[in-house]
């Protein structure tokens, strides 16, 4: 047998590498020059025709009708099924810069869940040392209620590295002043008070209007860097209220604010520099990337018109409306189409919420999920590596331009009835009859939610009754928060 293998005919694939390289026929290939031709992906096929294309669609379509390949949002915004080089047209600005740090791009922000402010200050300080870079901090449900609560709960928290926001409801004006002497005169702190009395007045709370202003110009100077108002719609947002509706509140509180500043003293620029935009994003992914988009671009439109140029400062917190208790598994689904959303979109600060915070005390494993989820968009996914990934997009930038147009509308309203807080009443109509047709659309299938009204789970568990969401002290009063999944889940909406 030897004999045969070393006398019998050798295959090519026995030669050395170099005999095989050297062979005639393979030398000849691998001389021929390379060619200078464009690579086309096209070539070979017929060019393409729109009309064509709709026609073929249109037999996927509802009794053949193309029409019905167009679905529109509640604020009558058309989302077809294709977008080309047609829907092109004059774009709001809406690109913020390159962020400083591409593998960090937005500020990290952790929600603490606490009782009191010995918790509150091992939940803040674990998630600043897992991950996140600043901290959002409930001063009720953490039994804040002294300067010496606020000084335990942020023991050991460096304020010149980490930002402390606030989510101080009624005591929004304590609070603040509690910040300010933990903080203690150092001008470097990274404070945000976020006074924001109108989503207070919203739902029928105490006006802190004048107050919430005294307090912000009293601390102004000595913390050059804190963020003092917070011009938020998530009130809007989280009972039941639009895409164009929330952002037009957004913006109306914001102008409201800085006018206030402004008549205490303050200039223009100063003015709008210390408000922050505070936006809600959800699990319709394109629509929280738009709509942060168009924030930025409301936010230019105003400055233009005031004469000053201030970069737009957006704090994006996770929906809760469309957060499920009976399988609080699908929020991570959820959350990280929110997080995409936000990154995506150009946010300054993202706050998502564990995926249990519906059902029960939010667990360890929770809790690191919702910072993991913004640290592999920013670390992994590297969304910081461009200044607007969505950017150029037909359907992105179309899906802004009709966002912002529409909220721009709305807010005119609100500015010709006198302003947000003399329109609120008209608001929380409007806001109700978005939600009632949003509740039907679920109802009847035309709007579909994994896990709720679409493959739900046999194994779901009936939501706990110590469940955080929706909050029944709220009930019945104007902007009550209103759940998507509670009717699904044998609750209340």
């Amino acid at each position: 047998m030897s004999g045969v293998a070393l006398g019998g005919a050798r295959r090519r694939g026995d030669l050395p590498l170099d005999a095989r390289i050297c062979a005639p026929h393979d030398r000849a290939r691998l001389e021929a020059p390379l060619s200078s031709k464009p690579l086309s992906l096209t070539e070979g096929f017929a060019a393409p025709d729109l009309a064509a294309w709709e026609k073929a669609a249109s037999k996927t379509a509802t009794d053949a009708r193309f029409d019905a390949l167009i679905r529109r949002s509640l604020d009558g915004i058309e989302i077809g099924p294709l977008y080309g080089a047609w829907n092109a047209g004059a774009t709001p600005s809406a690109r913020k810069g390159v962020a400083a740090d591409p593998t960090r791009p937005w500020d990290l922000r952790n929600a603490v869940f606490a009782r009191d402010p010995d918790e509150a200050n091992r939940a803040s300080l674990t998630a600043l040392a897992e991950g996140a870079a600043s901290i959002l901090l409930p001063v009720g449900a953490a039994g804040i209620s002294s300067a010496d609560d606020m000084a335990a709960a942020l023991d050991g928290v460096l304020l010149e590295l980490a930002t402390v926001a606030l989510d101080a409801g009624a005591c929004a004006v304590e609070a603040a002043n509690w910040l300010a002497v933990v903080a203690k005169g150092s001008p470097q702190a990274k404070l945000a008070f976020h006074l924001d009395p109108v989503s207070l007045i919203a739902r029928e709370g105490p006006d802190l209007s004048d107050s919430a202003v005294q307090t912000a110009m009293r601390h102004e100077g000595a913390y050059p860097n804190a963020e003092l108002f917070l011009g938020s719609g998530r009130f809007v947002h989280e009972s039941g209220g639009t895409e164009a509706q929330e952002l037009a509140v957004m913006l109306a509180s914001a102008v409201a604010y800085a006018r206030a500043l402004e008549a205490a003293g303050m200039s223009s620029e100063a003015a709008l520099s210390r408000v922050t935009l505070g936006l809600t994003v959800d699990n319709m992914m394109f629509i929280s990337l738009a709509k942060t988009r168009a924030a930025r671009a409301l936010w230019a439109q105003v400055c233009a018109a005031s004469g000053v140029s201030v970069p737009a400062r957006i704090e994006a917190r996770s929906s809760r409306r469309m957060l499920s208790a009976a399988d609080p598994w699908t929020n991570l689904l959820r959350l990280t189409a929110a997080g995409f959303g936000a990154g995506a979109g150009g946010a300054d600060a993202v706050v998502l919420d564990p995926f249990d915070v519906t059902a029960e005390t939010p667990t360890p494993l929770a809790l690191r999920q919702a910072r993991n989820i913004q640290l592999i968009l920013m670390e992994e996914a590297h969304l910081g590596r461009v200044a607007d990934p969505a950017g150029g997009s037909w359907f992105v930038e179309s899906l802004t331009r009709d966002l912002a147009e529409a909220a721009w509308a709305e807010f005119q309203k609100i500015e010709a009835g006198g302003g947000v807080l003399a329109s609120l009443d008209r608001l929380a109509d409007e806001v109700e009859a978005a939600r009632i047709e949003r509740d039907r659309q679920l109802k009847d299938g035309e709007q579909l939610m994994i896990g709720v009204n679409l493959h739900r789970s046999a194994d779901a568990a009936a939501p706990s009754t110590a469940s955080r969401f929706p909050f029944p002290a709220s009930q019945g009063r104007r902007f009550a928060p209103a759940s998507l999944t509670a009717a699904f889940e044998g609750g209340e909406r």
